[in-house]
């Protein structure tokens, strides 16, 4: 064969090694991840969802399929104070304080384990004075210096992956961390906007109380009046007494509600309860959001940050079974050391006593017991378990958006009826009152008439206060617009990438 030739077959040659080197160096064992698929059911509910639901306090909701929650969806309901309580919360709050750190904490992890893909050099110095004990007659001992310096440099040829997968394991758990850092900001801004319409409603029905006390107060007084002059049997006056009584034990229950609700939205600030003086938002000064958006379920696995984080729980665990699977493998680690060694520092780079080394180590598991491979069948399993808990999470969040979807077109209906019930026991006590006056209406007549109107004004305050908050109960269940709040989120740590992830994807 000729010069040309042997010349050719040995490029060939060398390619072929080359490509080998360069598969084998850049290859991971172990299942690549892939997301699981969205839902493709179109709805929520099994059955057809209304367009719109009843009008109730002169307004319907609009559903609208497909379109995204606002980033500060907080703000449809027109309250100030609401987006005011809610910006401090997000300022001040421990528990979302907390997430944050923690995230940082996982993100600085994230960046030490990318170390692994960079060589470990290490430099080191040392300094002994000594004197040998020389067993042998006549002979000399002298006292001197010894000075070292060495540095090592060893690096681990990721063959097979397994520290790939370590890293991508990291990553994973990065960003469940993040989602768990989103869930906590959904939470705390649910909670806000919870607290505060509960607290509306509290102060509502006690205002509606202390009136009715009032009237009942005047009520007894005209009845004990009537009675003394023989008009009425005085049991009529004990009859009122006990309805006053009732409604007044009312009260201290209500408050109650009232002061636990102001001690929640105290630690939702990041204040103590002594602290918080902040005066109630008025129930009427909370507008029910006309327009509701109806995220898709195929959007919705992307948005919710608990099914985020349950996916990328499965990611991690999908990542475990690579580093499982490349410790079954060989590792070949690189190392080599330079140093001198020299009884004066003046000669310490000078002299000739340098040593060096460069060397490989292969290390391949042979007999473990079977320790190695049921590692591997663990990861499996812990896999499949995660798949489950990824499953049960989507399922769970679909039935909570169906329930508050439901929950939304049922308040309309009740607060419409509520709103009726009310204003018919409010006529029918007005005209009681005006024949009880004339002596044409009992005592028990009137006293059924405030039993049925406070009735219904308690319950059409809760039917308002209950519609709110489903309202936004349904905003959380559909992922709360997080992913869009770049001022409110991004810069308080939820962030949706980092630079170092960006480099290795």
């Amino acid at each position: 064969m000729s010069a040309h030739g042997e010349r050719g077959r040995g490029r060939l040659q060398r390619a072929v090694v080359g490509a080998s080197l360069l598969w084998a160096f850049g290859c991971a064992v172990g299942p690549n991840f892939v997301p699981p698929k969205p839902p493709t059911t179109p709805g929520y509910t099994s059955g057809r969802l209304a367009s719109e639901t009843a009008v109730a306090d002169v307004r319907a909701q609009h559903f609208e399929p497909g379109a995204a929650v606002p980033a500060t969806w907080w703000e449809l309901f027109r309250s100030p104070v609401l987006d005011a309580r809610i910006a401090q919360a997000l300022a001040a709050n421990p528990t979302l304080k907390a997430a944050q750190a923690t995230l940082r904490q996982s993100e600085d992890e994230l960046r030490a384990g990318y170390a692994v893909f960079f060589p470990q050099a290490d430099v080191g110095a040392g300094a002994t004075r000594e004197r040998p004990f020389v067993p042998i007659r006549n002979l000399a001992r002298q006292t001197f210096n010894v000075y070292t310096v060495a540095g090592s440099v060893s690096y681990v040829l990721d063959v097979f992956g397994g520290e790939r997968r370590a890293v991508e394991s990291q990553r994973a758990q990065t960003e469940a961390q993040r989602c768990e850092t989103a869930a906590a900001y959904l939470a705390l801004v649910g909670n806000v906007a919870n607290a505060t319409i509960a607290e509306a409603g509290y102060a509502a029905q006690i205002e509606f109380t202390r009136r009715m006390i009032e009237e009942e107060r005047d009520q007894v007084h005209l009845t004990r009046v009537q009675a003394n002059a023989g008009l009425v049997p005085y049991a009529s006056v004990l009859s009122l007494e006990t309805q006053l009584a009732s409604t007044e034990a009312q009260l201290p229950q209500l408050e109650q509600k009232l002061a636990q609700t102001r001690h929640v939205l105290a630690t939702l600030v990041g204040q103590e309860p002594a602290a918080w003086n902040a005066s109630p938002v008025p129930l009427a000064s909370l507008e029910i959001p006309r327009d509701v958006p109806v995220t898709l379920p195929s959007e919705l696995v992307h948005q919710r940050p608990d099914i985020l984080a349950a996916e990328a729980q499965l990611h991690r665990a999908s990542a475990e079974i690579g580093v499982a699977t490349a410790a079954l493998f060989p590792q070949i680690n690189l190392s080599g050391s330079y140093g001198v060694t020299s009884t004066a520092t003046a000669a310490l780079f000078t002299g000739p006593a340098a040593a060096w080394l460069v060397g490989a180590q292969l290390a391949a598991p042979l007999f473990h017991g079977g320790e190695l491979w049921f590692k591997r069948r663990a990861a499996i399993d812990s896999y499949q378990a995660s798949l489950e808990s990824y499953r049960q999470t989507v399922l769970g969040g679909l039935a909570q958006a169906a329930d508050q979807l439901r929950a939304l077109e049922h308040d309309a209906t009740q607060v419409a009826a509520q709103t009726r019930q009310e204003a018919a026991a409010r006529d029918a006590r007005g005209l009681i009152q005006i024949n009880f006056r004339t002596g044409v209406a009992s005592y028990l007549e009137i006293l059924i008439a405030d039993v049925q109107e406070n009735q219904a004004t308690i319950a059409r305050i809760g039917g308002q206060a209950q519609r709110l908050q489903d309202t936004v109960a349904l905003f959380t269940a559909l992922g709360g617009g997080w992913w869009g709040a770049t001022d409110a989120v991004e810069a308080r740590g939820v962030r949706t990438g980092t630079r170092e992830e960006e480099a290795v994807r």
